[in-house]
């Protein structure tokens, strides 16, 4: 590993760049990013979850998986329409709705209430224009991120927490493709805090076993046995 002012880097294997975004992972957890205790650092908290989603996993690949993800993690956000799980011609109608009652109050010489229902049609067609172009940027963003983008520039990841980035290097002969992969904590107490423990693994640890994803389906179709637990996740083992 290579440490440098822009993060921890690695060259290598599909192995490992896992087992890097492992060793990072475990470093946050045992310096407690994951179990807040405060306001501050529940953003943090969710941080963390954001990056072990796109972390890239032992079963994942580059072109197909993180791929995908990180064209997820880049997209333009829910608006409120999406968020209240509103599609647009809905909200287009309800401000329809809203316009009518308007204009009954006005018949009704409810000017207040008129005035209300139509501010309230206003914003429902809003919503439905803002819900409706940020989908349409959704499929734009997707279709260019996947297709052109990757094409030019590494696989990346940002957040409050974690700026990583990856790229496929060279095919490098009989040892297949080659990575670099590169992450850097946002914050420099943090980050200092994460490069003493990553030092502390490389001299504990004897052998990193990475995890992999496990087949629950032979489990659980064995006469209703039932999948057996999650472990916890440690994914170091140390010499005695």
């Amino acid at each position: 590993m290579e440490e440098s002012i822009s993060g921890f880097k690695v060259r290598g294997d599909w192995g490992d760049v896992v087992e890097h975004g492992e060793r990072i992972t475990r470093a946050l957890r045992d310096a407690d990013v994951h179990d807040p205790d405060g306001t501050d650092d529940t953003r943090l908290a969710d941080a963390f979850e954001e990056w072990e989603e796109w972390r890239p996993k032992a079963h994942e690949t580059l072109d197909t998986d993180v791929s995908e993800k990180t064209a997820d993690q880049a997209s333009v956000e829910e608006g409120k329409g999406e968020k209240a799980g509103k599609e647009p011609d809905e909200d287009i109608k309800t401000a329809g709705e809203k316009l009518s009652e308007s204009y009954e109050r006005l018949e009704d010489d409810d000017a207040e209430g008129a005035v209300g229902n139509w501010r309230e049609s206003i914003d429902y067609v809003a919503r439905a224009a803002d819900s409706a172009s940020r989908k349409a940027l959704r499929r734009v963003e997707d279709t260019v991120y996947q297709n052109v983008m990757t094409q030019l520039a590494p696989y990346y990841f940002d957040n409050e927490l974690i700026s990583a980035n990856i790229q496929q290097s060279t095919r490098n002969g009989d040892n297949g493709e080659q990575f670099v992969f590169e992450v850097n904590v946002n914050d420099d107490v943090l980050k200092e805090d994460v490069s003493d423990l990553l030092a502390e693994y490389e001299d504990e640890v004897d052998r990193w076993h990475v995890g992999v994803e496990k087949d629950t389906d032979a489990a659980e179709a064995i006469e209703g046995a039932e999948p057996p637990p999650e472990p916890e996740d440690d994914s170091r083992s140390t010499t005695n």
